[in-house]
């Protein structure tokens, strides 16, 4: 089984990287999180990999965090999911938030990650709750919100579902609430969408 792979980058694609490791070019599916903090293509990767193996098929996953991969892995314990729909998850939302979200049962915030119906998200919360425990970070968000979080949770809500990559949305809400002249929903939006223009 392949567990590590250190090497040169060949192609980075937002779901998958060629690694050449001494001559061998390694493909490897990872989530937006892994590909936002690899390099361009030509410099140094390492990741961790946990190999799936099929009949028909020899498949590696890459991540470039413990917590990732450990997510991933018991993400695939779930019934009804499999490798691909875990991926999607780790794309749709940060390990801190996942861990959060399962622990609070906040099935509203896994349904918001695309491909994620209220059954699975119900599934994840039901059977990961005590599979993560010994995962969760040391602080635990609290459920509450104050009234800015909630209008950056609506705002970056609605980009994701125009189609919007969770991490630019992100960083679009941010600048947006950082600009201080958007206090409603409306007006935050707009200013996202500037931002995301940019």
């Amino acid at each position: 089984m392949i567990a590590h792979l250190r090497g040169r980058l060949l192609e980075k694609h937002p779901n998958r990287l060629i690694v050449d490791v001494q001559g061998v070019g390694y493909e490897a599916h990872v989530p937006l999180s892994t590909f936002y903090v690899t390099g361009e293509a030509g410099t140094e990767v390492a990741l961790r990999i946990y190999t799936h193996v099929r009949e028909d098929a020899l498949a590696l996953y890459g991540f470039a965090t413990p917590l990732e991969q450990q997510l991933f892995e018991r993400l695939i314990g779930v019934s009804g999911i499999g490798p691909k729909l875990a991926l999607a998850v780790l794309s749709g939302i940060e390990p801190t938030e996942l861990i959060a979200a399962v622990k609070l049962g906040n099935v509203a915030r896994l349904t918001a990650i695309p491909g994620v119906g209220k059954k699975t998200a119900e599934r994840i919360s039901l059977e990961l709750k005590d599979k993560i425990a010994n995962l969760a970070p040391a602080e635990t968000p609290q459920p509450q919100e104050s009234a800015g979080d909630a209008l950056r949770t609506d705002v970056l809500s609605a980009l994701i579902n125009l189609g919007y990559h969770r991490p630019l949305a992100e960083q679009a809400v941010d600048a947006a609430v950082r600009s201080g002249g958007a206090a409603t929903f409306e007006a935050t939006l707009k200013q996202a969408l500037r931002e995301l223009a940019k």
